[in-house]
């Protein structure tokens, strides 16, 4: 990662996602206040998306829950479920791209955003793990920009869940870096600092038995 030429991208951390049943979403906001400080003293850009439903119900995907008048369950742009949570606010400076579907690039700005600023490499964290953040991760893989994926400022439903989409980009993202939140910031800091790197396709050979054992392996690879 190049300074010059990096971004934070923090995925949906909104009023809905943080309080619905994401597994260890204290922990998460509090690892990405930490990262998003270090990035501000970085003067590394830092994008947020936002997931939103219009309130009036157009444009929604297909079997978006509803209620009996049609108005969008989640994220309803009528309500402060889509504003950013407390804590991990935007400030001045600092980019919002709107979103209709889970990956951040589907019919946004985002790329066009990231060309101006000339960003090559993306720091990413957000939720849902296997949901927006995985299809957001592999839209950016298309797009050739190289992800480093935050993996315990990531959450989902489910612990399992976040483990196996989290192995998944690490099989098919041939050039991703996988990090811990500290190890993270270490390296932006210029300390010593570890990750997880990949060393041929489909390396994360998962199963239900073994999964634990295996995303544990992603904490000790790479130390530089």
């Amino acid at each position: 990662m190049n300074s010059q030429n990096q971004a934070l991208l923090l995925i949906d951390l909104q009023n809905e996602g943080g309080t619905s049943a994401v597994a260890g979403m204290d922990e998460i906001i509090k690892k990405t206040a930490n990262v998003i400080k270090v990035c501000r003293q970085k003067n590394i850009p830092i994008i947020y998306t936002r997931h939103i439903n219009r309130g009036d119900g157009i444009g929604l995907a297909n079997l978006e829950p509803v209620d009996q008048n049609g108005k969008p369950l989640y994220y309803n742009t009528n309500t402060d479920s889509i504003d950013i949570i407390e804590g991990l606010k935007n400030q001045p400076g600092d980019i919002i791209v709107d979103k209709y579907r889970y990956s951040g690039f589907h019919e946004s700005s985002l790329d066009l955003m990231l060309k101006s600023l000339n960003i090559k490499n993306l720091i990413v964290g957000g939720v849902l793990t296997d949901v927006c953040v995985l299809s957001t991760v592999m839209d950016a893989y298309y797009r050739d920009y190289q992800v480093n994926l935050v993996k315990d400022i990531c959450g989902t439903t489910t612990v399992g869940a976040h483990m196996a989409a989290v192995c998944m980009m690490g099989n098919w993202v041939y050039d991703i870096s996988i990090f811990d939140a500290d190890q993270l910031c270490n390296k932006l800091l210029g300390e010593p600092y570890h990750a997880w790197e990949s060393n041929m396709p489909d390396e994360l050979q998962f199963t239900p038995d073994n999964l634990r054992e295996v995303y544990n392996k992603l904490s000790a690879n790479c130390t530089v």
